[in-house]
């Protein structure tokens, strides 16, 4: 099974890919305005320019966020499996949780948790 399968499920995502952007091309209806080209943000009319520059804390925010959420798809799996791991898995989750410890003290240190 090696390396054919690898190929063939690349082949086959690819195909699925382009497959859906061309069948949106040709079944969509496409028109193009300047309403259209307005980025859209709650419905309130722009004035004066869209790029603004925003606080960094947000980006920092964010990210933090999406560490602690992708932390929680790696537990989820442990803990369905913690029966059949054993002694391993434990220190395994003990050490992967100590790391994740750590850089949340490091972001609580550098100030990244506090909201402006």
């Amino acid at each position: 099974m090696g390396s054919s399968a690898l190929i063939l499920l690349l082949i086959v995502g690819i195909a699925f890919s382009v497959g859906g952007i061309l069948i949106s091309k040709w079944f969509a209806k496409s028109s193009a305005s300047k309403v259209k080209g307005e980025p859209y943000e709650c419905g309130i009319p722009t004035t004066g320019t869209s790029w603004i520059q925003f606080n960094v804390g947000y980006y920092l925010f964010a990210l933090i966020f999406l560490i602690f959420d992708v932390e929680l798809v790696f537990m989820y799996p442990w803990a369905v499996a913690v029966k059949k791991i054993g002694m391993v898995g434990l220190v395994e989750i003990v050490i992967f949780m100590f790391i994740l410890f750590m850089g949340l003290l490091y972001a609580w240190k550098k100030g990244a948790l506090k909201w402006m």
